[in-house]
């Protein structure tokens, strides 16, 4: 589980909250009480299956009874037509249940999908996929556990997590020699937590790698501009090419020799997947 028990328990009773109310009416109204119901959560698309245990864990809270068959592990990639999950129990908690348990299983495999994506594109290459803090609030540790699941690997959690020197920090302190300094000067340890620099120009790399950065984070740079970078630096300083990256340009942009390669759209802008509970008769 991406979360800790009492995360998860908390995240759970939340959504359950924002989308039961006091009651599912038309549920209540239509079907009676004793009712049972046998289903399956199907693939309708191709896929890689992100937060299975967490959709469960769902209806599970909202009724411990049903029977729960999970079909595919968190991490796999199916195909249309693939069974995902089979659910038996009362009739009336399974449909309560079924828009939450599908909206975060539907979310997170998006996620790992559109990752999944992405690496395709630079397996042959030695260069890594990394994510980024631009998550939706509050599900980070879900959408970065999914991305995880697609081959991401996981960068900068919190603000905590490390020193990222950008453009605005840079502007306002006056220079880039200034900032990394100041970093350096700070109370953390930043020879254990490395400092990274966004760079806009060769220039500001140049005086990046010349006052101790440990990492260029190179913004928007050309294909040109990266491949001279990798050049220049590749051994000295790690380098993470970043900026509009998408699935047409990732290729190539690997290709120019940097380590690592930022997306923010895989946790940002990934449309979640279409999977639907069939109701057997």
């Amino acid at each position: 589980m991406p979360l800790y028990k009492e995360e998860l328990r908390h995240f759970i009773s939340n959504v359950l909250d924002e989308d039961i109310g006091a009651g599912d009416l038309t549920t209540l109204a239509t079907i009676a009480a004793d009712a049972k119901l046998t289903a399956e959560m199907n693939a309708r698309e191709t896929m890689v299956i992100a937060g299975i245990d967490i959709a469960a864990k769902i209806i599970h809270t909202v009724d411990s009874a049903i029977k729960i068959e999970i079909l595919v592990q968190d991490g796999t990639e199916v195909t249309a037509g693939n069974v995902i999950m089979r659910l038996d129990g009362n009739a009336r908690n399974i449909l309560t249940a079924e828009r939450s348990a599908l909206n975060i299983l539907q979310h997170l495999s998006g996620i790992a999908t559109l990752t999944r994506q992405y690496v395709k594109e630079i397996d042959h290459t030695n260069c890594r996929l990394l994510d980024t803090r631009k998550t939706i609030p509050m599900l980070r540790k879900l959408a970065k556990y999914a991305a995880r699941l697609g081959g991401a690997l996981n960068h900068r959690m919190r603000l905590d997590d490390g020193i990222l020197i950008k453009d605005n920090h840079i502007a306002s302190i006056g220079s880039v020699k200034d900032a990394i300094i100041a970093a350096k000067n700070y109370g953390t340890s930043a020879s254990t937590i490395g400092i990274t620099v966004e760079c806009d120009t060769l220039e500001q790399a140049a005086e990046a790698v010349e006052a101790g950065a440990d990492r260029l984070l190179l913004d928007n740079m050309s294909l040109d501009m990266l491949r001279s970078a990798a050049t220049d630096y590749s051994g000295k300083v790690k380098l993470e090419a970043s900026g509009g990256v998408t699935l047409d340009t990732i290729k190539s942009i690997a290709e120019t020799g940097v380590d690592f390669i930022s997306v923010g759209r895989i946790t940002q802008s990934a449309p979640a997947v279409d999977i639907g509970l069939d109701y057997l008769i």
